[in-house]
């Protein structure tokens, strides 16, 4: 509480101060990252999609029409990114007049109509925007009329005020690094020194508070590891353009960050499916990795994050074996959370397994940006490939990150001769059932033969509920229950057969869904656990050439 009245007083003093505002910014900037042509014709229509959310966004039209800026409608995830203006690089990516001619009148709309609103104003967003802005100013503003660019101007350095004055962010989660960066651009901007000294000086900190000393992100999602390692680059750059020397801490971060990165990737290029991630597109992610002078292979393991990844030939499995990130019970203006849980889904223990570029077994992904019950379903356990209790949630989800929540994970690794062992276990349903999970995972030196046992074991004379153990197929898996109904035979779309077999449960194909991208249909193999049961044991096995049940022959 104190720091936010010290944040509070420092930002109505810069208010007092006078501040000179140029005619345009003193560097030139340029955003970094490629836009995507499909979303900024979206935008042409009058749509805007953030993270498969769809909603209107229009400026007002020729007759004085109203536009779709003034309504405040949709998640504040959903708002906070039309407020950031970061869709300016889809608009770019078109390279038409009327991309620059719409990206000016919705600007414009901006400034009259939305500009006031709370969330607007809150730290992480006012710094994208500052980061958008400059990074599109050829595209958006150098060639449009002098009072528009004196306006926008005008915005951009009240937004930087604040932003500077209110360091360090209170945010705990990537929002704080990207205000940080919109308070560093801006001061090159305007060639505010002692605004560039203060963004400098509370770097180092940021970053100790950003990243793990694995080098991953604290918020434990892979696209926030992403996004954060854009923000580094940008931030290095930013620094050797102006000519100041970057604080120790950034070159070193920057080199545990990116392999951080790889180890969350699948072969395909895409990401892994947790804590509010989509697949995100690999070309992106090769572009970053560059951008990020990355060299060398995926770790094993990042062991303060928490996440493992096996691999053997062309197999590989990606698990979450970690607790979930910590959480602020406060909100900043408009909504936006300040937790680093803020996207955590309830997914503790799940894994994806993939085999080459074709995924397998998977989570059902996220819509961070969705109205609370989609965007909840996806972040429920269930909808991810890990065992489910009593149909409960192994931690609580709360629209502003999480309730009660898994406390502790241990994990424990084990290889020889190429085999791998992961054991891990989780606390998440002690409280409620005095059961803990217990997953082991086998992965042969072959990459053929994926075993795993689930286990609930009890921390009191308790009685042992219903549980399933569910694995999520990705949409291009064909799965076909055996005559046995103790197995499921899955078909890649390689034509490769896997079989999935089962000890001490019934086993059911069920619907699912896949929100890696565009929302498709999908199944689940969902194994149940007979009645009094506190375990059982499973199979992925590749299958053979002749094996009974029509499995497809080997490559």
């Amino acid at each position: 509480m104190i720091g936010g009245v010290l944040r509070g007083a420092r930002r109505i003093l810069a208010n007092l101060k006078p501040i000179k505002v140029p005619d345009g910014p003193a560097r030139s900037f340029r955003d970094l990252w490629p836009g995507d042509a499909a979303r900024g014709a979206r935008l042409l229509r009058g749509e805007f999609e953030v993270q498969g959310t769809v909603r209107p966004l229009r400026p007002q039209d020729a007759d004085g029409g109203p536009g779709d800026w003034g309504g405040g409608g949709g998640s504040a995830a959903w708002r906070s990114a039309a407020h950031g203006f970061a869709w300016l690089r889809d608009l770019r990516a078109l390279g038409t007049d009327a991309a620059r001619l719409r990206g000016r009148a919705l600007t414009a709309d901006w400034l009259a109509l939305a500009s006031h609103e709370a969330l607007a104003e809150a730290p992480e967003v006012a710094g994208a925007r500052i980061s958008a802005w400059l990074g599109h100013w050829d595209f958006l503003a150098a060639t449009a009329e002098d009072g528009f660019r004196k306006q926008l101007m005008q915005r951009l350095a009240q937004d930087a005020r604040g932003v500077v004055a209110g360091l360090p962010a209170e945010a705990a989660h990537r929002g704080a690094l990207v205000a940080l960066k919109g308070g560093m651009a801006a001061a090159v901007a305007l060639e505010e020194e002692t605004w560039l000294a203060r963004c400098v000086r509370f770097l180092p900190q940021e970053l100790e508070r950003q990243f793990n000393p694995d080098g991953g992100h604290v918020e434990r999602s892979p696209t926030a590891q992403l996004l954060a390692l854009q923000d580094l680059i940008e931030i290095r750059n930013l620094l050797h353009g102006a000519g100041i020397e970057a604080p120790a801490q950034l070159a070193g971060t920057l080199d545990r960050a990116a392999p951080a990165l790889r180890l969350l990737r699948h072969a395909d290029g895409g990401l892994s499916l947790f804590n509010g991630t989509r697949e995100e597109q690999a070309a992106i992610i090769d572009l970053v990795l560059t951008q990020g002078q990355s060299r060398g292979r995926a770790p094993t393991h990042l062991p303060e994050t928490g996440f493992q990844r096996l691999s053997a030939s062309r197999t590989l499995v990606i698990a979450d074996c970690g607790a979930p990130p910590g959480a602020r019970r406060d909100a900043a203006p408009g909504g936006l959370p300040r937790g680093a849980d803020r996207n955590a889904h309830a997914g503790t223990l799940s894994f994806e397994m993939s085999v080459g570029r074709d995924r397998l077994i998977v989570n059902c992904g996220a819509a961070p940006a969705a109205e609370g019950e989609w965007r909840d379903a996806l972040r429920a356990t269930a909808a991810h490939s890990t065992l489910v209790l009593a149909d409960t949630n192994s931690s609580e989800l709360k629209p502003e990150g999480l309730g009660r929540r898994v406390e502790q994970v241990e994990a424990d690794r084990q290889e020889a001769n190429g085999a791998q062992w992961l054991e891990a276990s989780h606390d998440g349903w002690v409280r409620q059932f005095g059961l803990r999970h217990r997953r082991r995972l086998y992965l042969s030196e072959s990459g053929d033969d994926l075993r795993g046992e689930d286990v609930l074991e009890a921390e009191r004379d308790v009685a042992i509920p219903g549980f399933a153990v569910r694995f999520h197929l990705h949409p291009t898996v064909v799965a076909s229950l055996q005559q046995d109904e103790q197995g499921v035979l899955l078909r890649l779309p390689s034509g490769v057969g896997w079989r999935l077999r089962v000890k001490g449960a019934r086993v059911a194909i069920e619907e699912s869904i896949y929100l890696a991208a565009e929302p498709r249909r999908g199944q689940q193999v969902a194994l149940y656990a007979e009645p009094g049961a506190n375990s059982l044991q499973w199979a992925i096995v590749r299958a053979s050439m002749g094996t009974p049940g029509g499995a497809e022959a080997e490559e």
